[in-house]
């Protein structure tokens, strides 16, 4: 039997940034009532760079060396968050987000160099554009959203992006449990 997992390739967030988007979630959601959005936890705040679903247990080795191989072409480098938005918009959210500045030219590089990978590998390439966003909230009640507070400052914390995680997700009830398959440290080619 072909066993499946849902997978994504993601960047981990440090914990003092997940702390600054959790606090900046709660202060974002003080008006909205609580079914309306369900808030992404602390512990799963990630920047995805590729979702790749189900994939072949049998396919988890090859993805592994292809995101080890573009890792080591790229250096470490520096990204901080900057603002907050909404995707479509924010009159209309479906998903709140906290963005992102920094070395976006390096991250967009890295980002087509894993996706042109996965394509080679048999996924079907997006046909959205990359955005770098870290997913805060999911919109359940879009008449239920109109309070939220957008005059809330994000504070513009920097990080250093020194890996690419692959990362199961199992879908449950109580929310999705992650599961780190592989890391992959940037810079580390000859």
């Amino acid at each position: 039997m072909n066993q499946k997992i849902r997978l994504f390739m993601a960047i981990e967030l440090p914990d003092v940034v997940k702390d600054v988007l959790a606090e900046t979630a709660v202060r974002l959601s003080k008006n909205v009532p609580d079914p309306a959005v369900r808030w992404v936890d602390r512990a799963q705040m990630h920047l995805t760079l590729r979702f790749l679903g189900d994939t072949a247990v049998a396919q988890l080795p090859t993805l592994q060396d292809q995101l080890s191989q573009l890792t080591a072409r790229h250096p470490a480098f520096h990204l901080r968050l900057d603002g907050l938005g909404a995707f479509p918009n924010r009159k209309r959210p479906r998903v709140v987000w906290a963005g992102l500045a920094g070395e976006l030219a390096v991250l967009q590089a890295m980002q087509a160099g894993l996706e042109d990978r996965v394509v080679q590998l048999g996924w079907v390439r997006e046909e959205r554009p990359f955005s770098p966003h870290i997913t805060l909230g999911r919109v359940k009640d879009g008449s239920r959203v109109q309070e939220l507070d957008w005059s809330v400052r994000l504070a513009e914390l920097g990080m250093m992006v020194t890996a690419v995680q692959l990362v199961q997700s199992e879908l449950r009830p109580s929310g999705p449990v992650y599961t780190v398959r592989h890391v992959a440290y940037l810079g580390r080619g000859n």
